[in-house]
């Protein structure tokens, strides 16, 4: 059966309609309605699905549910696959394994594991995970909620439910209000599949509840050090409670690492090992990496030596005190990076950042990494991310603060917030290659920033550095490093307003603005303002964006910086078009244009007279808006995407309002090629509402009502209200229009 089948016939029928009734007032044939229901049609067209939805007046819950997630372009997303690897040493657990069977048969959805630190709740949740698989073939979710993480608060529940959405392929600029709205999206992406959701780590219920789907299709495992009550009273979870390994379990776990013949030479040796590690997994997992690595040393030597550490006959004690003796073993370089692992900011670090952090080559890096992964301090990720249990790296912070002097600490994080910066400039410009040239101040000695080779590996690294990138600017604060705050708002701002991370790139220049005073060059100080009045404008807070543009403009001219002028002119025709003030805003593209002229940018020239172009056709002056239009296509031969974007939706506006229909659909139509290359969804949903007003004039009624519902459903997934509204009186205009034309047709006949 299709995905639609069902759903389509259930409100059909909850409406009333016979497919006949459905079939005259959608517009479709009775065979595609027959198809949608019976599966035969798998592949149902975009426009199809949204011309049904507003036949059946169906609201967004149920309009979301027909549609499904729909990505921009045609092919399906894959199943997203965030679970990291199964554990591979796991060893036990049956009775608890055969638990989360039985309650994944059931009818309740939702299970807590709770127990202590570093007792195996995780490897516990993947190993389970990872034996059902198949049971979820829509995908997987993994988050580690950072609920008891000695650096750092636990993760709000708003960055997890983006990052989720994120894997589920939505673009961010349909991520828009606060985590309500975000949560809605989410769970309407993840009704009606079946999927497995792990939120790991987690530090509340209210943590939680944001991240749980709306539907039962969907398995969720939870775990924490606290038993959640909330969710066992509130949503009906299934708790298991996790304690120490059997002593069977503990022996088997020691003899599938170390071999069975080295435990049964020395039985007594491992029976007080597993005693002095409290039957702890993580603990004997640390020690048995370090008896693994040195064969020909007794068990009973690393027996001695633990019962050397001060445990206070206290099990708890049992993972500290393991660690002590396996960061005892370390080489003074191993310490170090141990160390130094555990105060740099993020959740994760690759090999480059981690070699920028040491000042070691990158191969040296590579090494020393390979060591403390072999000694069960760090593990290492898909795609070569490295990440620490929170219960070590605790460990590694108390290792860095008592063993690494301070001023060492300090430039080692300079040297990793220096990495960041560099490789986000280099990818900066290979995402937006024409804008102003700001690099940053040469590099601290003993990094290798590590550039992308192209636009997509880019994109990439940004999406898997983007945590990083907040925890360095975080850093950068808190240590107040002026320079570094604002070099990484402006070489991730790119990447920010591209992919919608509005509220980001907002706090960003937020920040960014209360350190500037600390800088001296004067442009730096326009771009700030400027910056942070676009970020206020993306915003939709629109006076506080004209105020900021409006005191970039007077820096700029305080100071005579011609570039930055022109910016904020180009920012302010920007502003005050938005703001409605047509007028205001052909005043500052032409200024802009003025001063862009004055500059070798040929590309920023186009770019302006493209604005200006549009701003005179806004005004009435075709003839004008027109020259300006050829011209930018004249400058920019090679059809720069954001330009070409701007200029062909002028030359459809042109092209329609001087009775040139079928010329403004061909313009309207390169647009839409040009904003979906960039995936500029408030732009698409745009120039689709512009698109569908030549259809109009030409009678093609069904080609206007179907752009003008999905540039419905755009400005809906935008949270664009007005926008939408304006959209939906367009529509019904369509609709009465159409229904006058039905009745002289009849008194004709």
């Amino acid at each position: 059966m299709g995905e639609h089948d069902s759903v389509l016939r259930r409100l059909r029928l909850r409406a009333r309609m016979t497919q006949e009734e459905l079939a005259e007032r959608s517009g479709l044939s009775v065979r595609t309605i027959r198809g949608l229901e019976s599966g035969s049609n798998r592949n149902p067209k975009l426009d199809s699905l949204r011309l049904l939805a507003e036949a059946l007046g169906l609201d967004q819950t149920d309009r979301d549910e027909l549609l499904g997630p729909r990505p921009a372009a045609s092919a399906e997303p894959a199943p997203s696959r965030q679970l990291p690897a199964a554990p591979a040493w796991f060893t036990g657990r049956d009775p608890e394994l055969t638990d989360l069977a039985r309650f994944m048969d059931s009818e309740v959805r939702i299970a807590v594991i709770s127990g202590a630190g570093g007792i195996g709740k995780t490897s516990l949740a993947l190993r389970w995970a990872h034996r059902h698989l198949d049971r979820f073939p829509d995908g997987q979710l993994f988050v580690d909620l950072r609920g008891f993480s000695p650096d750092s608060d636990p993760l709000d529940p708003l960055t997890a439910v983006r990052g989720f959405l994120h894997g589920l392929g939505v673009d961010p600029a349909r991520m828009t209000g606060g985590l309500e709205e975000h949560s809605a999206l989410y769970r309407s992406h993840v009704a009606d599949k079946r999927m497995l959701i792990v939120l790991d780590n987690a530090a509340t219920g209210e943590q939680v509840v944001p991240l749980l789907p709306g539907t039962s299709g969907c398995t969720v495992l939870v775990t924490s050090r606290n038993i959640l009550t909330s969710l066992l009273h509130r949503h009906g979870a299934h708790h298991l409670s996790l304690g120490l390994l059997t002593e069977d379990e503990t022996y088997a776990m020691l003899a599938r690492r170390l071999g069975a013949e080295r435990l049964a030479a020395e039985p007594e040796a491992v029976a007080e090992l597993a005693a002095l590690c409290g039957r702890y997994p993580l603990a004997l997992a640390i020690m048995s990496a370090r008896a693994l690595a040195r064969p020909h040393i007794p068990l009973a030597e690393f027996a001695a030596e633990l019962h050397e550490s001060d445990l206070d006959d206290d099990p708890d004690n049992s993972p500290s005190a393991v660690m002590a003796c396996s960061v005892r073993a370390l080489t003074a370089e191993q310490r170090t990076t141990f160390g130094l692992l555990g105060v740099a900011p993020g959740t994760h670090i690759d090999l480059p950042a981690a070699a920028g952090l040491t000042a070691l080559p990158v191969q040296q890096a590579r090494t020393v990494l390979r060591a403390l992964e072999e000694a069960s301090l760090l593990h290492r990720r898909p795609g070569g991310r490295y990440v620490m249990h929170d219960i070590v790296r605790r460990y590694a912070v108390d290792t860095a603060l008592q063993g690494i002097a301070a001023t060492e600490r300090e430039a080692a994080l300079r040297r990793l917030l220096d990495h960041y910066i560099h490789t986000a400039h280099a990818a900066d410009r290979l995402l937006a290659p024409h804008r102003s040239l700001v690099p940053p101040v040469s590099h601290a000695p003993g990094i290798s920033p590590a550039p992308p080779r192209d636009h997509a590996a880019a994109l990439d690294w940004f999406y898997a550095e983007h945590a990083n990138l907040l925890a360095a600017q975080h850093a950068a604060i808190a240590l107040r490093w002026s320079d570094a705050i604002w070099q990484l708002a402006w070489q991730v701002g790119t990447f920010w307003l591209r992919r919608g991370y509005r509220h980001e790139d907002l706090a960003a220049w937020q920040a960014a603005a209360n350190a500037v005073e600390h800088l001296t060059d004067p442009a730096d100080l326009a771009r700030t303002k400027r910056r942070l009045g676009v970020a206020y404008g993306m915003m939709g807070r629109h006076h506080e964006a004209i105020e900021h543009l409006h005191e970039a403009l007077a820096l700029a001219e305080h100071h005579q910086v011609v570039a930055e002028q022109a910016y904020a002119h180009h920012q302010l025709s920007w502003a005050w078009g938005v703001r409605g003030d047509d007028q205001r805003a052909l005043e500052h593209a032409v200024r802009a244009l003025d001063f862009f002229r004055t500059l070798d940018r040929p590309v920023w020239q186009a770019t302006a007279h493209a604005q200006v172009g549009w701003r005179l056709a806004r005004v009435g002056d075709y003839d004008a808006a027109r020259q300006h239009c050829q011209h930018a296509v004249r400058l920019d031969p090679d059809s720069t995407p954001d330009v070409a974007a701007d200029n062909q939706r002028a030359l459809g506006y042109i092209a329609h309002h001087t009775g040139r229909h079928r010329d403004a659909i061909e313009h309207y139509r390169l647009a839409l090629t040009f904003a979906r290359t960039l995936s500029h969804t408030a732009e698409f949903a745009k120039t689709l509402e512009n698109l569908g007003q030549p259809h109009v004039a030409l009678g093609q009624h069904d080609e206007a009502r179907a752009v003008w519902l999905e540039a419905l459903e755009l400005y809906r997934q935008l949270g664009r209200t007005e926008d939408a509204d304006r959209a939906r009186q367009q529509l019904d205009s369509l609709g009465a229009a159409r229904s006058l034309v039905g009745a002289q047709d009849r008194e004709q006949g």
